[in-house]
């Protein structure tokens, strides 16, 4: 394969992070190889576009256990992953490797970039953005890492990005009107981040402006009760003020015209 074919394969690749590791290829999955070749992928993919160290591979890789010969080790891995994705994709560095990817072919860089976007767009827009960007996602990140060290960090900050664009997602909804329609996806995050006050205010605008004011305020008291056995403490003036905003049906919290 020539040099041109190898750039022309590599722009065709798409890396899926958003969910258990996957490299697409016209709609087809190629096979990866054995778990340290999909570890060794998934270091990559972290720090793709950036220099990553031999050192900091053999880390990523093996950690502590890492073979006698590591750097021998790792370099075969490196042929191997490049005879998968094309000897362009992975460039060696003066002390390393580096994936050269376009930023769109990683799913997780594709959701970044719908969310920045989404951020900055009029409602009906926005709305679009999110959920393209959220339909990107196929489970936990890196789900067949999520015990690996190299994976934690990164695992975290790309879960607490989606929770943050689904929260943004439903709060345009309501803003839409959609006010029905998003209780059961608040109620489902509530349930699954309990300690999150955020949420649990767009839970009672959603019920209240569904009708539903008792179980509006019934949502407020469960998290006064919550905060009162787990710490000891009271709800925060913003929740507070808008318990009261729904026991007197205050108009600010009516759909925006």
């Amino acid at each position: 394969m020539d040099e041109s074919s190898n750039r022309t394969r590599a722009s065709s690749l798409e890396f899926r992070i958003l969910g258990p590791l996957e490299v697409v290829e016209a709609a087809r999955p190629l096979p990866i190889g054995g778990r340290l070749r999909r570890m060794l992928l998934a270091a990559l993919l972290l720090h793709a576009t950036e220099p990553r160290a031999t050192d900091q591979l053999i880390d990523d890789v093996w950690g502590e256990c890492a073979p006698r010969k590591a750097r021998a080790s790792l370099h075969n891995l490196i042929s191997s992953l490049r005879g998968t994705l094309g000897r362009d994709v992975i460039e060696t560095t003066y002390n390393g490797y580096v994936l050269l990817v376009d930023e769109d072919a990683v799913d997780a860089s594709l959701f970044e970039q719908l969310l920045a976007r989404a951020r900055g767009a009029c409602i009906d827009e926005k709305v679009r953005q999110l959920e393209q960007a959220i339909g990107l996602w196929r489970g936990t990140p890196l789900v067949d890492f999520r015990y690996e060290e190299f994976a934690q960090s990164e695992i975290r900050r790309l879960e607490e990005l989606r929770l943050s664009a689904v929260e943004e997602l439903l709060t345009a909804k309501l803003e839409l009107g959609a006010c029905e329609a998003v209780v059961p996806e608040l109620q489902r995050l509530v349930d699954g981040s309990p300690y999150r006050e955020r949420l649990r205010m767009k839970l009672m605008v959603a019920l209240y402006r569904s009708g539903r004011s008792f179980e509006a305020l019934s949502t407020y008291l469960d998290w006064r009760r919550t905060l009162m056995d787990s710490w000891g403490i009271e709800p925060s003036t913003a929740i507070c003020r808008l318990r009261d905003e729904i026991r007197r049906q205050a108009p600010a919290l009516e759909i925006p015209e």
